[in-house]
């Protein structure tokens, strides 16, 4: 471990509702939750798509990397000296993404454009998919970022890169509640990582309803925070790094994987 590491991360998923289409409505209503945060907080997750809901009207909602919302989250980010991280539409020449933007106290540390866009939805039509890894590194650790349905493919996950932490951001409704449940520990499980899954609750515009089940794993898949929730609330949990560094040295696994690229 080195001098830059921090050995335990105190992270936040903020299972939340969110008003259709009405960054305004929900940037006041997230304000809310920040105060309630321990002073030791870390990193704070916001569901996919947090200021929108998930929508295809992207020239309705869309904003730039210098818009407001992300002018927001600097300034929670300073003000609670905390990384502070979620998915929303950004436009650049002409393109649309579905773009998860990772903030701290000093400035943007990083962003992941969404690869597999959802094509049950659409999505694939209104959004450009993403070409970008989505790691970066925090505090010594190595954080690898997804979106939603991202989860479903596994190789595009597969953690060749020893990254500590990955971090899934959603809007994951309830008839395929299941399969986020068992894919997110799954991903733990292969990966030797912690994994983090943020999902909303609520209902959407559209009629889906969507039951949280926000959770964090440990490498083993064992789930670290209390318990799974269909209800708005704020589920914390410590990383250790430590414990994730011995499991790995007991357990092997990952010098087995598989050699592979991607194109």
């Amino acid at each position: 471990m080195n001098s830059k590491m921090k050995a335990k991360l105190k992270i936040t998923a903020l299972q939340l509702p969110l008003f259709w289409e009405n960054a305004v409505e929900n940037r006041a209503y997230i304000d809310r939750h920040f105060n309630a945060l321990s002073p030791e907080t870390d990193i704070v997750l916001l569901p996919e798509l947090f200021s929108s809901g998930f929508t295809m009207n992207v020239h309705s909602v869309s904003e730039s990397m210098e818009g407001t919302t992300i002018q927001w989250m600097q300034s929670w980010a300073t003000q609670l000296d905390l990384v502070l991280g979620g998915s929303l539409v950004i436009e650049e020449e002409g393109k649309f993404f579905n773009r998860l933007v990772m903030v701290g106290p000093e400035g943007l540390l990083a962003h992941y454009d969404k690869r597999h866009t959802f094509t049950l939805a659409g999505e694939d039509k209104a959004y450009t998919s993403g070409t970008n890894s989505g790691l970066f590194e925090y505090k010594g650790w190595q954080i690898c970022l997804r979106i939603c349905y991202d989860l479903r493919f596994p190789v595009w996950n597969r953690n060749t890169t020893d990254y500590d932490l990955l971090i899934f951001v959603a809007n994951w409704p309830s008839p395929r509640i299941n399969a986020w449940d068992t894919l997110l520990q799954a991903r733990a499980i292969e990966n030797m990582s912690f994994v983090v899954g943020v999902n909303r609750v609520g209902t959407d515009e559209k009629g889906l309803d969507y039951p949280g089940h926000s959770a964090i794993y440990n490498p083993l898949g064992k789930l670290i925070t209390e318990k799974i929730s269909a209800k708005e609330e704020a589920l914390t949990a410590d990383l250790d790094y430590l414990e994730l560094q011995a499991l790995r040295k007991q357990l092997r696994f990952l010098e087995d994987r598989d050699n592979f690229d991607l194109y």
